[in-house]
């Protein structure tokens, strides 16, 4: 898989768990903007097999949060790829960073527990 790949998982996992665990809606005031990202390559992954990405997170700030992945063969333990993301959260008409929304500071705080 072309190393795109993994960043489209890591985004896509991240968006879902945003908007199904933590009610964030993409058309409201408040948004997420990804500011930074990086990936290490463990091991190859090739199409068509099914992956997992497990989202966690390193630093949750006032605007941002740091968040931690890891990508893995589904089924398997082997973790194929370490990945790190940032969002600042920001007003949806001025981008102008805003507090993460209490919503997701809880399940921020479930995600941990």
């Amino acid at each position: 898989m072309n190393n795109t790949t993994y960043y489209e998982a890591m985004d896509t996992a991240i968006n879902t768990w945003l908007i199904r665990s933590a009610g964030l809606d993409p058309a409201g005031e408040t948004i997420g903007l990804c500011v930074a990202s990086s990936c290490e390559f463990h091991a190859p992954a090739s199409y068509p097999e099914e992956l997992v990405v497990e989202v966690g997170t390193e630093r949750v700030g006032r605007t941002s949060i740091a968040w931690r992945l890891r990508i893995l063969r589904s089924g398997g333990a082997e973790v194929i790829a370490v990945g790190s993301f940032t969002h600042v959260f920001v007003d949806s008409t001025t981008r102008r960073p805003t507090p993460i929304p209490e919503s997701i500071r809880q399940a921020v705080a479930e995600l941990h527990a």
